[in-house]
């Protein structure tokens, strides 16, 4: 099968051995993959926790036809169309585990956008919902907002009853759009002091919940814009690895700090998200209310280009992969 394949000099279209699904897995005839920065991350030559380095398929994640199943699987048969999330989905052919497949909706959604959906709504359910503790009527602020993972966050924010949704972008065109997707007001996180327009809009609280998912380049700021006894989780890393931090600050406004990655997970624990957000917004999906719109397309030979423009930042929603 044709995959698209980490080298020492970079990614490669290779002829690969076809995955073989083991006893709790389901094979599966990709037709579409979603792009995400951790294959970006990787493609750079650097590791994503145990994944990476020469010889990885990327993808993670994808939607296409079942072709087989483990004898462990219950729910799935050969022929349901399904949309995955885990690992080697830039290829003709992948396997998932069973707890990180779901049909796709009978409401004319195609491949393509089934493939944008299963690391959006797992990473920002689990991030908004389990880790960030929301109620309704609490106010909320998705850093890296026209992301696909952001664009699913606001949604998520709005259907579970958040008073006021605010979502960020560096981009004035960009931050035009969140409205879209459920953001009441767009932040400008160019400006220097960005935090006041986030405490004039909670009427000088500060805001409850905030998913990060850029970090250093906006910790301090994200402190002076949370709530005392506020909740930030740290979700991706966009804006750099490492950076200063207002311990004081921190301190002072008794802000609950969460680290969250898939990378240290456990294969029940994933099961248990999934399943969680499954019980929680599927419905939403099926109605067609979670949606994520696609940027560009490009064929699977044409990857690199796919992730040069991924490099670029300069696209809103997902970018995707036809197999």
């Amino acid at each position: 099968m044709h995959a698209v394949v980490l080298t020492g000099s970079g990614i490669e279209v290779r002829d690969t051995p076809k995955p073989t699904p083991g006893p709790s897995h389901v094979l599966v005839r990709v037709r579409a993959a979603g792009l995400n920065r951790a294959d970006l991350i990787m493609a750079s030559g650097r590791m994503h926790g145990s994944a990476g380095g020469p010889g990885t398929v990327l993808g993670l994640e994808f939607a296409g036809d079942v072709e087989a199943v483990g004898e462990a699987v219950e729910g799935i048969k050969p022929g349901d169309r399904v949309m995955c999330s885990g690992s080697g989905g830039y290829a003709e052919f992948a396997v998932a585990d069973w707890g990180r497949v779901a049909k796709i909706p009978a409401n004319n959604m195609s491949y393509e956008e089934a493939a944008t959906l299963p690391v959006a709504l797992q990473t920002m359910h689990n991030a908004l919902i389990a880790a960030g503790r929301l109620a309704e009527g609490e106010t909320v602020l998705i850093q890296g907002a026209s992301s696909g993972v952001g664009l699913m966050g606001l949604q998520i924010a709005k259907l579970k009853g958040a008073r006021l949704v605010m979502g960020t972008s560096s981009n004035a065109k960009r931050r035009a759009r969140l409205k879209d997707f459920g953001a009441d007001v767009a932040i400008d996180t160019s400006a220097t002091a960005w935090a006041d327009a986030v405490l004039e809009a909670t009427d000088g609280k500060g805001v409850d919940l905030i998913v990060d998912q850029v970090s250093a380049s906006v910790a301090n700021e994200n402190l002076r814009a949370a709530a005392v006894l506020g909740r930030i989780v740290n979700v991706g890393r966009l804006g750099g690895f490492k950076g200063e931090f207002d311990f004081d600050l921190h301190a002072m406004k008794r802000i609950d700090y969460i680290g969250v990655t898939f990378r240290t997970r456990s294969a029940a624990e994933v099961r248990e998200i999934n399943r969680a957000m499954r019980a929680d917004l599927w419905d939403a999906v099926e109605r067609g209310e979670l949606r994520l719109p696609i940027d560009r397309t490009f064929p699977l030979a044409h990857a690199a280009a796919a992730l040069a423009h991924m490099g670029a930042n300069a696209h809103f929603g997902k970018i995707v992969l036809t197999v």
